[in-house]
């Protein structure tokens, strides 16, 4: 079959890999000059199944009140005359009880683990490089409560089979030897070590060059403008450049999904969530991490990609704003500066920010649209590079009339419904 990918951030890009790796002829279709151009372009790095935790979970709404009041918030609110704005935040809220935190982390850790495997089969079969290092996630704690509030992560981790460290400041310094240079700011930790770190674009891109040695056609600088659908299918896609015709149809535009569905009577609540990054050129590898370390307090995660230092985090509900506001950056180079002072340039760090597709239960839309040819691969929040060749192989086995390796009942857009 022919299918049109809409979208070449990660989550297109694997998905594409997969239906060419299937026989079928792929063509892909983004607005931007090239792959990962978007939310994919620098994110934290991080590829943690471990902490594929939804965001709205018992007692969050008590912490975001205290976030807000932080100098150095990890939550940032800019309320605006929005619909879309208040019924996300009001889907959010009702998502804020053990129970349905319980479901929502159960089916976001099922494509999560699901995707662990398949990047680690997919790196065995075609030797991609991508910056990636193989030595965990370190959860840093700064207060002795959030030692005490991790014991509820920790049952889930032991329920689910994953391999987990509590550690001491010793434990945590023997894990990332930079951090004896700020003992006394920390009081001890939570690590994953079987988590992976790496450049998503550099992976995307390089991902789309094997794609299109298989035979994929990438199409850059088109905008999608809507589908044309007749007789529940759908005819093709409206582009700057004409239509554009296929067998099926998957949509991975992340946040701006939505804007394409919905004519189609299809309202998944995938809400724009910004995020801010800075990259910084290594300058003494001896005072910078080893891996990922994700400040509790500030949410904000550093790692080490190669040669550079990814500084990432902060949730910013703001619409589709892509501004770059000083006291943002301020935020993340005080956090890498605070835990790892002299280990990058840090004040001539690259600055950047994304929108995150976000779900109000944290799990990705992975399925079959309303119509017959058509398929939703969006909503992976923060996620999107954790759970993004997971997502792809269910796309896959799904557009080939398959059953995924997976339980794919409850990823859908009927959910919502």
């Amino acid at each position: 079959m022919k299918i049109a990918v809409l979208g070449a951030g990660v989550i297109g890009v694997t998905t594409a890999w997969e239906l060419v790796a299937d026989g079928h002829e792929v063509v892909v279709l983004d607005r931007q000059p090239g792959p990962a151009m978007e939310t994919s372009n620098a994110n934290a790095g991080e590829i943690s199944p471990g902490y594929a935790s939804p965001w709205a979970g018992p007692g969050v709404p008590t912490k975001a009140l205290h976030w807000l009041a932080m100098e150095h918030t990890p939550l940032i609110l800019r309320p605006r005359p929005s619909l879309a704005m208040a019924l996300f935040l009001a889907r959010m809220l009702r998502n804020c009880t053990a129970a349905r935190y319980v479901a929502n982390k159960s089916r976001m850790s099922r494509v999560a683990d699901y995707s662990r495997e398949r990047l680690i089969a997919l790196r065995a079969a075609t030797g991609i490089e991508y910056d990636h290092r193989e030595r965990g996630t370190l959860q840093l704690f700064r207060e002795a409560r959030q030692v005490e509030a991790a014991d509820k992560d920790v049952a889930v981790l032991k329920a689910r089979g994953t391999r987990f460290e509590t550690l001491d400041v010793a434990g945590c310094i023997a894990a990332e030897p930079a951090l004896a240079n700020v003992r006394e700011k920390f009081v001890g930790g939570l690590r994953l070590p079987d988590d992976e770190t790496g450049d998503c674009k550099m992976f995307t891109e390089r991902l789309a060059e094997l794609a299109r040695a298989r035979g994929a056609t990438f199409r850059h600088g088109v905008a999608i403008s809507g589908l044309a659908q007749s007789g529940g299918r759908i005819e093709g896609v409206a582009t700057s450049e004409g239509m554009v015709e296929a067998d099926a149809y998957v949509v991975a535009l992340a946040a701006h999904s939505p804007a394409l569905l919905r004519p189609l009577g299809l309202d998944v609540p995938i809400y724009p969530v910004k995020g801010y990054s800075i990259t910084a050129a290594l300058r003494d590898p001896a005072r910078a991490p080893e891996s990922t370390v994700m400040d509790e307090s500030h949410k904000v995660a550093i790692t080490r990609l190669g040669d550079r230092i990814r500084v990432g985090g902060m949730a910013e509900i703001s619409g589709f704003s892509t501004d770059l506001p000083p006291k943002r950056r301020a935020t993340l180079e005080h956090v890498v500066s605070d835990l790892f002072p002299g280990g990058g340039d840090y004040a001539g760090a690259t600055y950047w920010t994304g929108l995150r597709p976000m779900t109000p239960d944290g799990t990705p839309v992975i399925g079959r649209g309303r119509q017959a040819n058509l398929y939703v691969n969006a909503g992976h929040g923060t996620l999107g590079w954790t759970m993004a060749c997971g997502s792809a192989r269910i796309v896959a086995d799904l557009v080939s009339g398959r059953r995924p390796d997976v339980d794919v009942a409850d990823l859908g857009w009927e959910r919502y419904a």
